[in-house]
């Protein structure tokens, strides 16, 4: 199994430096892609949205519509928080809420994410595409994103899909077809991303069912030719994936393991009872590292594989990716790492309203993506 190691030191200094205000103001994440915020007020964090959820369009089948949404994290928020009314309507001074949201279609949606990367440097020119889970609301998942990208630090460009889930603990067979109808929509979506002028990578956070829609998807996409995303295919990370484990082991025979880490957790009740209703078969986000015969199969897989357990946050056990500050600390750092080979490429717009691209060449060097690992998020060692 792949592994490598980065000093509490360094995830440290990211900390501090995300944190870092000056004269009154505030800021989330570390680029100016995250605007600064007076003093009292929500700093915005921009969001291009692909959707292809019921109730924003006339039919359920599975098409995007696309728009960019500005979310308000609140002034005092805390690291793995989302900040909620317990009743009434929000405060945007001490909850989350929706600042701005535009519609566009998918022409204008393409370029605006192209005007976005144009003019950043190195790893702020990746792309963070967010794919939500199981029982999740279209607020639920704009709130997560914004969170994850403040907490992490994340200098690129947020980019959320969100699938008609039904955000009800019983709609767990018709979350499955939801998900499954919109393999096409993000198909799309990765294709078109990828091609996005001057792009760095696309990276992947896919949670518990989203989990399983990216790599149905990413396993379409490797069948059709395009098995790296035509080289910017960059960390696919599966926090608690939802995923029959004989299902994972053939969508990984399509893709390059050295691109995937799983955050598994022995005590996430959520899978538990997935698990249960496929019929007791295990579930890849609920393995064991522990366990001999789970650490047997996890090192088999060739992936990266942390142990979040004791990182659980409350007795459902299914959130900590992103509730437990230093994992969400360490996902950032891990998208942040430092690629050598472009560290100061740019993407460089002409005045024709074309992109020349990047300035250096970003294909991955031999062996793919170089992982990083954190102390908090120590790996499954090597056998």
């Amino acid at each position: 199994m792949r592994t490598a190691s980065l000093t509490l030191s360094v995830l440290l200094a990211a900390t501090l430096l995300s944190g870092c205000l000056s004269d009154g103001a505030r800021m989330a994440g570390s680029s100016g892609y995250v605007a600064m915020a007076a003093e009292g007020e929500p700093v915005r964090v921009p969001l291009f949205v692909a959707s292809t959820r019921r109730g924003e369009v006339s039919t359920d089948d599975g098409r995007a519509h696309y728009s960019l949404t500005a979310i308000g994290v609140p002034p005092g928020h805390q690291p793995g928080a989302i900040e909620k009314p317990s009743f009434g309507s929000a405060d945007r001074t001490r909850h989350f809420t929706v600042l701005s949201k535009n519609a566009l279609d998918e022409e204008e949606f393409l370029s605006q994410i192209a005007s976005h990367v144009s003019g950043r440097i190195g790893s702020s020119r990746d792309i963070l595409l967010y794919v939500h889970g199981f029982n999740t609301s279209l607020e639920e998942a704009r709130f997560r994103l914004a969170q994850i990208v403040s907490d992490g630090g994340f200098s690129g460009v947020p980019v959320l899909f969100t699938w008609n889930s039904r955000g009800g603990l019983f709609n767990y067979e018709s979350d499955k077809e939801a998900a499954t109808v919109s393999r096409d929509a993000l198909e799309r979506t990765l294709l078109a991303l990828a091609k996005t002028p001057g792009v760095g990578r696309v990276h992947i956070l896919a949670h518990s069912m989203g989990g399983w829609l990216t790599m149905e998807t990413l396993r379409d996409i490797a069948i059709a030719g395009h098995p790296d995303l035509d080289g910017r295919l960059g960390q696919v990370m599966l926090a608690n994936p939802d995923i029959d484990l004989n299902v994972f082991r053939q969508q990984l025979s399509r893709i390059d393991p050295g691109h995937v880490s799983v955050f598994v957790a022995r005590n996430d009740r959520a899978l538990t009872l997935s698990s249960r209703i496929a019929g007791a078969r295990p579930r890849l986000g609920a393995m064991d590292p522990e366990k001999p015969e789970d650490k047997a199969e996890l090192d088999r897989l060739g992936v990266a594989v942390h142990d979040i357990s004791s990182f659980s946050t409350d007795f459902i056990g299914h959130g900590a990716f992103a509730e437990a500050p230093n994992v969400v600390r360490g996902i950032g750092a891990r998208i942040a790492a430092p690629r050598a080979q472009d560290a100061d490429t740019q993407a460089i717009p002409d005045f024709r309203g074309q992109d020349t691209g990047p300035t250096t060449p970003t294909t991955p060097p031999p062996g793919g993506v170089r992982k990083v690992e954190t102390a908090p998020l120590p790996p499954v060692t090597a056998r």
